[in-house]
């Protein structure tokens, strides 16, 4: 066989063998895109409302993220959730559910939804499977200036006048207090004895604050269930209100909680 003829077969062999790799890589699935997370959902606690939130909404959303504040009715942990999953249900992808105080509670419980890919607890309560909040509440024992009152004739739960400022957000001005005192949102107290029935932080990461000057919690139970929730967390020397007196530092930590959630979806 010419030398010529040789080399013309192989360059032709070749060419196939591009061809059929190319059709094999062509037709082999793509990796499906990453959808980041924009979605920010955030659950107030007991004796407080969503306006809280504001300075925490103001800064998120101009860095490009979509926040949704749910106003929850604080009439039973049930009721609590479902007013956070109609809200996260509006969602047009994953979401970052994030929760203060009581509020804690509710995303822990609310956190199944197949849209949340992560948690964020701001001084809050993170119960385990079958655990009450009251139960937690108990654990350890109340600052002096902690101000939560027994039910009222009808079941509802306020906190103390004398005690808010010091006892709920002792590091705002007395008239902030004052007005969120005159506006607080009374909790009914069989919220306080329901159990959690599938606590999320079990099977999603969770991202926690401790705020280290907290009379409405111990901090120490915080240290305790967050230890126990496996959660990454941020100690802020603050009061109870620690979103309203620190946004900048709680905007932070759920930002990283974004972006730590992004980098392994």
């Amino acid at each position: 066989m010419k030398t010529s003829s040789l080399k013309n077969k192989l360059k032709a062999g070749i060419a196939a063998s591009a061809i059929i790799l190319s059709a094999i890589i062509g037709s082999a699935p793509k990796a499906e895109a990453q959808t980041p997370v924009k979605n920010i959902v955030l659950v107030h606690g007991a004796f407080a409302d969503g306006s809280g939130f504001k300075g925490i909404y103001n800064i998120l959303t101009k860095k490009g993220y979509n926040v949704t504040v749910v106003q929850n009715p604080l009439t039973s942990l049930k009721d609590d959730v479902d007013a956070t999953n109609r809200t996260i249900d509006k969602q047009d992808g994953p979401v970052i559910l994030v929760g203060h105080s009581w509020g804690g509670t509710v995303i822990t419980e609310a956190g199944n939804n197949p849209k949340v890919v992560g948690l964020v607890y701001i001084a809050a309560f993170a119960p385990d499977n079958g655990e009450t909040t009251l139960k937690l509440v108990q654990s350890l024992p109340a600052a002096p200036e902690n101000g939560i009152l027994a039910p009222d004739d009808k079941g509802f739960v306020y906190f103390s006048k004398e005690k808010f400022h010091a006892g709920f957000a002792a590091d705002l001005s007395k008239e902030e207090a004052d007005f969120m005192y005159a506006s607080q949102g009374p909790i009914a107290a069989q919220g306080f004895v329901a159990p959690i029935t599938q606590a999320a932080w079990k099977t999603k990461p969770s991202y926690a604050i401790v705020a280290t000057e907290d009379k409405a919690i111990n901090p120490d139970i915080e240290r305790n269930m967050y230890k126990r929730a496996g959660s990454k967390v941020t100690e802020i020397k603050s009061s109870h209100v620690v979103f309203i007196s620190h946004p900048d530092a709680v905007a932070k930590v759920i930002i990283d909680a974004v972006n730590n959630v992004s980098a392994i979806k």
